[in-house]
């Protein structure tokens, strides 16, 4: 039971073996993609405000204008490629012609709706403006439409690069799309090194509307969607390499994709209006850049102190970090526990996987939390593009957005429990609850004064975290009759001892460096913050971990675990255990059967989208018949995938309104819980 004490393996555990070192190499695989490029999209951002500054209308006008793509497509078409196109690919792929000729017409279909959708936008791009957008002149308008017509395109190759990464993963290939958006990032930042040699860096040269032009337009907004299109146009190789003869498919009668899509009508509903919502949240987003664009032409001053949304991206997206690298991860291995309990009817097991998944995920990101909260300053420095009036703006919104990122992951996990549950309703009022907040709110900050609205968008930001952790427990309460709580909190409060601690050592490092002093060494320059940075971090995160130590926080070894037990397993791989039988031929067998499809719908405040495309909103994550990578997680059947058949009802217990209305998903099964036919969970016994 324990990791920490050697026990015999139990029956069974061959077959979860076989599995596990290709489970271990497409995990490794993807990881390493998502790692490599979180750190090029910072360098990305690095060298846009170095480019432009991070505090100038140029930078706020084209953030604006590159979101929108990816906005409108979650809005527009997203719900629809996740909910429904990526099931149909995925139960495709299962027939003898590995879906050949099912797949050929759905991507004939996607590309005419896509390029009938992207043009249409792309026209219209001086309205959209004009809906996205509150408060530009004339002038700032006419760059902003500038913008829009060269990066609304994206929108087609986002849902092309979303349809290939399915198919992809429907036959078990899934690094070339985690490694895909490493070439968009190079291939922005090339145009952004270009734009700095040829134009200068704005801290030298600034860039402002009256001296922009159309060479700086294409090395900017250009590169921007060229390196979309290669992102997309890199997994053409793989595609092709996978031989199933794809070509122009017309004649969509009969497809089901109407069918499926009225079964998927919660999810798409749930991601419609968190994008409308956020959509507006960012239109008024936009008043600052706009009011600081008049002062700076009325010569005022004050111009200088007034945060615009390109410092809220940057901020966003450093926040977003712990999110993106412990908890995604994390989640999408428990909701393989969360289903398997949800099917056999034990609340004890959904409740104990929910436990588990919040308290290890919290020994990240409550120390990331307060790490963020720690280096605002130097990390506002390095990202300012060279101007410490920026770099402060930019630490004082990080400072706000930095506190709520265990309650954003927190409440990722739990809208899982519903997911797990086929329960996609209550995760729709949820959202829908979420919104109203959120739009009242933003529309009340409108009316702020123009320097303190960015702050006030980090508060709600904030606010927004706290309350939809508020709002799940409470649906969760009715569905698994407690949470866990006392335990939960009994973790987080000696891990916020522990980071406490970790943040007072770290802020004794940055006093050391002059942090705290605006003449100091980590507000001299870029390189300087990123030194204290260096320095810095790596003494916060020992102190971290010995304090763990100390008060006996035991979910730092079961964060580290599933790490541990690859290299364990890969310095075993040679030398295979007596009696087990040869893994080589079995493994690759197992590892031909496509993996589920996660629908990634968050009832989180912020889409995890910012600037790019994320690769994890539209993956695949292990197959629920493989071996967690936990003590306690077993193996499901050889059969039955995550999704035999959703044109029948689930056998959902329902969520908020009627508590046995069926919900999309599974096949209606009225027998024993644990006993599914479609879903044979049983561990298999050995003979």
């Amino acid at each position: 039971m324990s990791s920490a004490k050697p026990a015999p393996v139990p029956s069974g555990s061959a077959d979860s073996k076989a599995v596990q070192p290709g489970e271990a190499r497409s995990s490794a695989i993807m990881a390493a993609g998502t790692l490599v490029s979180r750190f090029l999209g910072f360098a990305k951002t690095w060298m846009l405000a170095a480019a432009l500054g991070l505090g100038s209308t140029v930078n706020d006008t084209f953030i604006n204008a590159n979101n929108l793509p990816n906005l409108i497509f979650l809005l527009v078409a997203g719900g629809v490629f996740n909910a429904v196109l990526v099931p149909q690919i995925i139960k495709a792929s299962k027939a003898p012609d590995k879906g050949a000729d099912y797949i050929s017409r759905l991507l004939t279909l996607a590309v005419l709706v896509l390029l009938v959708l992207t043009l249409l936008v792309t026209v219209l791009a001086p309205q959209v403006i004009q809906l996205t957008t509150q408060g530009y002149s004339p002038q700032q308008k006419a760059l902003a439409v500038s913008f829009a017509f060269w990066c609304l395109p994206q929108i087609f190759f986002y849902g092309l690069y979303a349809l290939l990464t399915q198919v992809l993963n429907a036959h078990g290939a899934f690094g070339p799309a985690m490694w895909a958006p490493i070439i968009n990032n190079i291939v922005a930042i090339a145009g952004l090194g270009m734009f700095i040699a040829i134009m200068g860096a704005n801290a030298v040269n600034p860039h402002t509307i009256d001296n922009w032009g159309s060479t700086q337009t294409i090395l900017v907004a250009g590169f921007s969607t060229i390196g979309v299109v290669a992102q997309t146009a890199i997994l053409l190789i793989p595609v092709f390499r996978l031989r199933l003869g794809l070509r122009p498919r017309f004649g969509w009668r009969g497809v089901g994709l109407g069918h499926a899509a009225k079964l998927s009508v919660w999810t798409l509903a749930t991601a419609a209006v968190g994008q409308l919502a956020f959509l507006y949240v960012m239109r008024i987003a936009t008043i600052p850049g706009a009011e600081r664009l008049r002062l700076q032409q009325a010569g005022d001053p004050a111009a200088d102190s007034m945060p615009g949304n390109a410092v809220l991206e940057v901020a966003s997206q450093l926040y977003l970090l712990p999110h993106s690298i412990i908890a995604l991860s994390l989640a999408t291995v428990l909701f393989n526990r969360m289903t398997r309990a949800s099917q056999e009817g034990d609340r004890a097991a959904l409740r104990s996987a929910l436990s588990h998944g919040l308290r290890t995920m919290a020994v990240a990101t409550v120390f990331g939390a307060l790490a963020l909260f720690a280096l605002a300053g130097p990390l506002g420095m390095f990202f300012s593009g060279g101007v410490r009036q920026d770099g402060v703006m930019l630490a004082q919104t990080l400072t706000i957005l930095a506190l709520s990122t265990p309650f954003m992951s927190a409440n990722f996990m739990m809208s899982r429990v519903f997911y797990a549950n086929e329960d996609a309703r209550t995760p729709f009022f949820i959202q829908l609850v979420l919104a109203l907040v959120n739009v009242v709110a933003a529309f009340a900050i409108q009316f702020l004064a123009f320097d303190r609205i960015i702050f006030a968008i980090a508060i709600l930001y904030t606010g927004g975290n706290i309350l939809s952790v508020i709002v799940s427990a409470f649906f969760l309460r009715r569905l698994l009759g407690h949470l866990d709580g006392p335990r939960i909190a009994n973790s987080y409060i000696r891990m916020g001892y522990a980071a406490l601690g970790s943040a007072l050592a770290g802020a004794v490092a940055l006093w050391l460096l002059g942090s705290y002093n605006p003449d100091g060494y980590a507000w001299s320059d870029r390189i300087a913050a990123f030194v204290t940075i260096v320095v810095v971090g790596p003494v916060m995160l020992v102190v971290y971990f010995l304090l763990l130590k100390v008060f006996r926080v035991t979910e730092l070894q079961d964060l580290l675990q599933p790490l541990l037990g690859r290299l364990r397993r890969r310095a075993a791989e040679p030398v295979p255990e007596a009696g087990t039988e040869p893994q080589a031929d079995g493994a690759a067998e197992v590892r031909r059967a496509p993996e589920r499809a996660t629908i990634s719908v968050d009832t989180g405040l912020i889409p995890r989208i910012s600037g790019g495309f994320d690769a994890e909103s539209f993956r695949a994550g292990p197959d629920i018949r493989e071996e967690d990578s936990f003590p306690y997680g077993r193996p499901a059947g050889p059969e039955g995938g995550y999704l035999p058949a959703e044109d029948l009802p689930s056998t959902a217990l329902g969520g908020l309104g009627r508590g046995d209305a069926p919900l999309p998903g599974r096949r209606t099964y009225q027998g024993p819980a644990g006993h599914n036919p479609y879903f044979p969970f049983s561990r298999k016994k050995k003979k």
